[in-house]
C-alpha cells in the first residue's frame, strides 16, 4: 500500500525543526524505523537550502513523503528559480556541504524540475514493522503548518 503525507511550511527559520518532527513522526507512524538519524539530517539539509535558495517571499515549501514498501521518498519543492549544484567546499568554507551530505546519507538523491520551482528528493531504504489495517493515519493528507 502507497502512503503519502504533505505538509506545506511557510519561509521562515524556525520551519527547519518543524519540518523534522513532521517527517520522523510520520515514519514513526507508518512504522518505518532504523535511518531516522540520517532522515533527520538530510530533511534538515533540504528545508534549510530551500528555506536559504528556493522559496521566494510571502511563499511556503512542501515536505512530501511517500512510503513504498521498504522505500521511503522524501522531496522538498519550492516555487523559486535556481538549480541545487554539489559543491566542493573549501576546509574554511562555513557553508557548501549540505547537498554532498545528502547524497552520502540517501540510497537516491536528485532535482525535479516544475514551472515553477523545483522539488529536491531522496530516498531511504528502510525497515518496516507490520501495521495493523486503520492504524497507519493520516494518508494523502495535506497540512499547512503556521510556525509563529
Amino acid at each position: 500500500m502507497l502512503l503519502s503525507r504533505q505538509r506545506r511550511f511557510p519561509r521562515a527559520h524556525r520551519s527547519v525543526p518543524a519540518a523534522r518532527r513532521f517527517a520522523l513522526e510520520t515514519l514513526a507512524e507508518w512504522g518505518y524505523r532504523g535511518r531516522e538519524d540520517d532522515v533527520r539530517v538530510c530533511v534538515s539539509e533540504l528545508v534549510t537550502n530551500a528555506l536559504l535558495h528556493g522559496v521566494p517571499p510571502g511563499r511556503e515549501l512542501s515536505l512530501v513523503l511517500v512510503g513504498d514498501g521498504p522505500l521511503v521518498r522524501i522531496e522538498v519543492r519550492d516555487s523559486g528559480g535556481g538549480n541545487p549544484e554539489v559543491r566542493d567546499a573549501a576546509a574554511d568554507d562555513c557553508g557548501g556541504r549540505g547537498l554532498r551530505l545528502v547524497m552520502a546519507l540517501a540510497d537516491d538523491f536528485g532535482v525535479t524540475p516544475h514551472r515553477p520551482g523545483k522539488s529536491v528528493w531522496t530516498v531511504f531504504a528502510m525497515d518496516r514493522a507490520e501495521v495493523k489495517d486503520g492504524e497507519e493515519g493520516r494518508g494523502g493528507v495535506v497540512e499547512r503548518v503556521r510556525t509563529h
